[in-house]
């Protein structure tokens, strides 16, 4: 059965110091109408990507402001994931031969899993497409669970989607009561029936991943992980799969080390329980580094953990992010947060969180990448007055309080309160 996540609890009034009073208050007042509703997450997953560390601080804050919300990961097997891996490379363009037998493991994961549930809620948030067809299964075995207000959340840029995949899925999602994407150009094509919203995903600044940490700490870290803070650093923060494109980044990395011959590269990665192709290409990336031990490759499984990401963030001269595909891209958000310098590619939600250039450089090819790079390690002064916009750009927009408010406000309209 979907298995419930432990929750550590969280405090509205944590986050004053960052928002101000008057935005607190407007959160109060706008869930004040939801007093004691019954709100339900449930994903694939408890731990890696940005999905769980949302629904990590989201889910206590909704209960500080007084909803009754819970989260549930699905019960799946190893070759599940294995095929929502593939849906998920499938709806953001990757050619995939879709099958029958696919689609079958598929709905047979999520009528088990809609089986096992129980409760009655006032809402529903089902996340991505690993359970997306939840809802389907539900409706003649539960008729009781049907009387929450279900909103299918995506995370994912489908705008290539691949035809067979997306068809496939839309039957499922087109009985949602409202569809949240994080980009309005990601809503591939009309569907009539739910309410369609755009949510921009968002960064919780009192996290151990954001919070700030003293140079004392950064640099035991850094020594734990034979890193040198005293020659220049670039990092690449991000899962190991084909649209983060490692291996690109290894080639910009490669080519300024021919003109940096002290520059260190960092690499990081949380290996997921739902992403088995990230072990395929950790291989890659470490088979292409080779015998250069300026170069750090680094996951949960060597101990990274959020304070280890939040260290390799702050001690870095310049990160990039160098995707080919992006969701939205969060790890944009933590560095400019900690009023780092950031070269980021044109994928998804990486051009808004870098105010389209205003607050950090944005780049198509591997050259490009390198140009940026290489003027940015030459001018600290730029660094800074970069990092210094890119925080103001994430204050304003990429917090979790904004994540909160507009779900809040999704909420209530879904509940017909104005």
């Amino acid at each position: 059965m979907p298995t419930p996540v432990p929750i550590t609890p969280k405090a509205l009034h944590e986050y004053e110091p960052h928002v101000g009073e008057e935005r607190i208050a407007e959160l109060r007042a706008l869930a004040a109408p939801l007093k004691d509703a019954r709100v339900l997450h449930l994903n694939a997953t408890a731990f890696g990507g940005g999905v769980a560390e949302i629904l990590n601080s989201f889910i206590p804050l909704l209960r500080d402001v007084g909803i009754d919300a819970h989260w549930h990961v699905m019960e799946a097997s190893a070759e599940f994931f294995n095929v929502t891996k593939s849906m998920h490379n499938a709806m953001q363009g990757m050619y995939i031969p879709w099958n029958k037998a696919m689609a079958d493991l598929w709905r047979e994961t999520n009528e088990a899993n809609a089986n096992a549930m129980d409760g009655k809620y006032d809402f529903v948030y089902i996340h991505d497409p690993q359970p997306a067809g939840i809802l389907e299964y539900l409706r003649e075995r539960d008729p009781d669970m049907l009387g929450a207000k279900w909103v299918w959340r995506c995370h994912l840029d489908t705008t290539e989607a691949l035809p067979e995949v997306w068809g496939f899925l839309r039957g499922y999602i087109s009985i949602y009561d409202a569809l949240v994407f994080t980009l309005a150009e990601y809503v591939k094509e009309p569907i009539t029936g739910p309410k369609l919203e755009v949510i921009w995903p968002a960064i919780d600044p009192t996290s151990t991943k954001n919070s700030e940490i003293s140079p004392v700490v950064i640099r035991d870290i850094l020594a734990r992980y034979e890193i040198d803070p005293d020659r220049p650093i670039i990092a690449q923060i991000s899962r190991f799969d084909p649209w983060k494109d490692p291996l690109g980044v290894l080639d910009v990395y490669k080519t300024l080390k021919e003109e940096y011959p002290a520059l260190q590269l960092l690499m990081v990665a949380a290996m997921a329980n739902d992403d088995p192709e990230a072990w395929s290409f950790y291989e890659r990336i470490v088979r292409k580094a080779g015998e250069d031990y300026d170069i750090h490759v680094l996951t949960n499984l060597n101990g990274v953990g959020n304070l280890e990401v939040n260290a390799f963030q702050s001690a870095a001269d310049v990160l990039l992010q160098k995707s080919i595909r992006e969701g939205f891209g969060l790890v944009i958000s933590e560095a400019l947060w900690k009023s780092k310098a950031l070269v980021g590619s044109h994928a998804g939600g990486i051009p808004l969180q870098l105010d389209y250039g205003r607050a950090g450089p944005v780049a198509g090819t591997t050259q490009e990448f390198v140009d940026a790079i290489r003027t940015l390690l030459e001018d600290e002064r730029a660094r800074k007055e970069m990092g210094k916009r890119g925080k103001e750009h994430v204050r304003e927009h990429f917090l979790t309080t904004r994540l909160l408010k507009d779900h809040l406000s999704l909420m209530n309209s879904l509940a017909g309160v104005t």
